[in-house]
C-alpha cells in the first residue's frame, strides 16, 4: 500500500502518519508533504522512518502537483489535510480560495486523470453548516449547508466536487467533517477555534492564554486520539456503504467553555486555571457563533466510526503525553 498525506506537517497530520505507520502492513509506504518544509518523521514512529518519503510541496503550483502525482507512481489512499484555517481564510480571502479551493480542485483533477478510482479522504469541517435555532440537532440530511464563513464555503465546494467525482466513479472519495480537535498539541493555529485548545494547552504548560468568547459558549469537540482513529478507519469503509453522499459528520461531544475551564482546574489546579484571561474578540466570536454544537452521530456510528471519550479523559491523556 502507498499513502499520500498533504498538510502532514501539522499536529493532526503528524499523528495520522504515526498511526498509519503503526497500523498498516510493514510494506506500506507513506509520502508526507507540507508547504513550509518537508514534514518530519513523527517522533513516535521513528523506527518506521525507512517507509517514509518527506517532501516540501507548494500545492498551489500546478507543476509541483504534477510532479507529486504522476502516472509513474500510484497511491492507494490520499489524505487531503492541507488548508488555510477559518480565521486565516476570513482575513485573507484570496489566499483561502487559492489554497482551500483552487489548489484542491487541481489536485483532484490530477488524481482522477493519473490514478482513476483512488481513495481520497478529505478533511472537511462542520463549518459547512450555518447557525441553527437553539437546541436543533443536525444530521447529514436535515438541514442545507449554508456556511457563514469563507472557510466553510470552500470546504463544502470541495465536498460537492468530490461527491460528484465519486458518483461518476472517477475517484473514491469520503469527506469527513471534523469537530474542533481538542486538545491539539503544538502551537496555536489560524483557526477561529484555536482557543479551544489554547485555554487548556497553554495553562497546562505554565503559559497564559486568552479566551475570546463568552464562557457559556457551547462547542462540538473531539479528542485528537479519536479523530486520528477515525481518519485511519475512513480509508477502510467500503464505498457501497456511503450511498448517495460521501460526507459524514464525525463523532464528538458537546461542551461549554465553562465546562472546559472546570476540567482545566480539575487536571491542573487553580493556578493553571488562573492563567486564562477573558478578553472578548468580536470577530472570533462572530465566526464561532455560526457553528452549531448539536449533532446526531447515528450515521457515523452506522458506518463504524468510533465515539469520542470524555473531555476529562482527553485532557488527562494530553497532560500525560505532552506536559513536561
Amino acid at each position: 500500500m502507498s499513502i499520500l498525506i498533504t498538510g502532514a506537517g501539522g499536529f493532526v497530520g503528524q499523528e495520522l502518519a504515526a498511526a498509519l505507520l503503526k497500523t498498516t502492513p510493514p510494506e506500506t509506504e507513506l509520502t508526507l508533504t507540507d508547504v513550509i518544509s518537508a514534514p518530519p518523521i513523527p517522533a513516535s514512529a521513528q523506527e518506521h522512518a525507512s517507509r517514509v518519503t518527506s517532501v516540501q510541496a507548494d500545492l498551489t503550483s500546478p507543476s509541483v502537483v504534477d510532479n507529486l502525482i504522476s502516472a509513474s507512481y500510484r497511491y492507494d489512499v490520499v489524505y487531503l489535510l492541507h488548508g488555510i484555517m477559518s480565521s486565516g481564510s476570513e482575513a485573507n480571502f484570496d489566499l483561502g480560495m487559492k489554497v482551500n479551493l483552487t489548489a484542491t480542485m487541481y489536485l483532484l483533477e490530477r488524481l482522477r486523470t493519473t490514478m482513476p478510482g483512488v481513495k481520497v479522504v478529505f478533511t472537511s469541517s462542520l463549518a459547512v453548516y450555518g447557525p441553527t435555532e437553539p437546541g436543533f440537532v443536525i444530521n447529514e440530511g436535515n438541514i442545507p449547508q449554508i456556511p457563514t464563513s469563507s472557510y466553510g464555503t470552500q470546504k463544502i465546494m470541495v465536498e460537492l466536487l468530490l461527491n460528484d467525482y465519486s458518483r461518476r466513479g472517477l475517484l473514491d472519495g469520503r469527506s469527513v467533517r471534523l469537530p474542533t480537535v481538542t486538545v491539539r498539541a503544538g502551537k496555536p493555529t489560524q483557526a477561529a477555534s484555536s482557543f479551544a485548545s489554547g485555554i487548556l494547552r497553554e495553562p497546562l504548560n505554565g503559559e497564559k492564554s486568552v479566551l475570546p468568547v463568552k464562557k457559556d459558549t457551547e462547542l462540538w469537540i473531539c479528542s485528537p486520539y479519536t479523530v486520528v482513529r477515525n481518519l485511519v478507519y475512513a480509508k477502510d469503509i467500503p464505498k457501497e456503504k456511503f450511498g448517495d453522499s460521501r460526507s459524514v459528520n464525525l463523532p464528538g461531544i458537546k461542551v461549554s467553555v465553562q465546562e472546559m475551564l472546570g476540567v482545566l482546574e480539575q487536571v491542573g489546579g487553580r493556578e493553571k486555571r488562573a492563567l486564562v484571561e477573558e478578553k472578548y474578540d468580536e470577530e472570533v466570536d462572530k465566526i464561532v457563533q455560526g457553528w452549531s454544537p448539536n449533532f446526531d452521530i447515528s450515521w457515523a456510528k452506522k458506518l463504524g466510526f468510533s465515539e469520542d471519550m470524555s473531555l476529562l479523559e482527553s485532557v488527562r491523556r494530553y497532560a500525560e503525553d505532552y506536559v513536561k
